[in-house]
């Protein structure tokens, strides 16, 4: 599994820190970062790279964490979840198989937002009963 990170220049510098954190964990990741580009163009990076393989999940950090979210779930099969807290962060990746979540690095600080990607990381999706729905949003765009 690779972790795919991204950012605009908003969300640059939280990403920063979360990257040397989860590489501290000895997690794979791929930035896809391109200070050049908004949040539209680096939230759809890290969409195609986290495509390339199943096992692979993606962050996106901007300042509210709402565009990335926007632009992500525009792109058919790919379910995420805009998120500020660890337990969401868990559960979205458990009961919606959540591939893809964004972080506002203006509502974020650095300790929640590592704690945030650590328990993104640390689920596994739970299928069964939860796969209806995640079928259900798998089906939409």
């Amino acid at each position: 599994m690779s972790v795919i990170l991204g950012a605009d220049a908003h969300g640059n510098h939280l990403k920063e820190i979360v990257k040397t954190y989860l590489e501290e964990l000895g997690h794979t990741i791929v930035d896809t970062t391109d200070l050049e580009k908004d949040f539209v163009d680096n939230t759809l990076a890290v969409v195609a790279e986290v495509n390339k393989s199943d096992d692979n999940l993606g962050i996106v950090f901007d300042a509210f964490g709402a565009g990335p979210f926007m632009v992500a779930t525009k792109v058919k099969g790919m379910v995420a979840a805009e998120v500020s807290d660890e337990r969401s962060a868990y559960m979205t990746r458990g009961h919606n198989n959540s591939r893809i979540i964004t972080v506002g690095a203006e509502l974020v600080g650095e300790t929640l937002a590592k704690n945030i990607a650590r328990e993104f990381l640390a689920a596994d999706y739970d299928g069964g009963r939860h796969q209806i729905r995640v079928d259900m949003l798998n089906k939409m765009c």
